[in-house]
């Protein structure tokens, strides 16, 4: 199920992707008919343009600040912080700063 990612050791997620000078970098580590997970790295001023999703997304910041519009309304989440986008809204993500998050879909 896992790919991408080391087993049977302890791992720091925000470690397993890189920042690229002007880029969205992702690490896809679970794709299957009922789940998605990716890890990825903004950098300041990057972003992912307005689009909706075929599942319900949860996104946890792993480090940083990272802006969330979801359905038209702007969050901003720091590290540590989670915010749900659900299926079929609008959403987009822009960093703010340098940020890497996690975001888990289920379909």
């Amino acid at each position: 199920m896992y790919k991408n990612i080391e087993k049977h050791v302890k791992l720091c997620l925000k470690d397993q992707v890189a920042y690229q000078p002007g880029q969205v970098v992702s690490k896809t580590l679970v794709q299957n008919d009922t789940v998605s997970m990716t890890i990825f790295s903004f950098d300041k001023g990057e972003e992912i343009s307005t689009h909706a999703a075929a599942g319900d997304a949860m996104v946890t910041v792993l480090e940083g600040t990272g802006r969330f519009t979801v359905g038209g309304k702007v969050f901003i989440l720091n590290a540590g912080e989670t915010i749900i986008m659900p299926k079929d809204i609008p959403h987009a993500v822009y960093g703010e700063e340098r940020f890497k998050m996690v975001l888990v879909v289920s379909y």
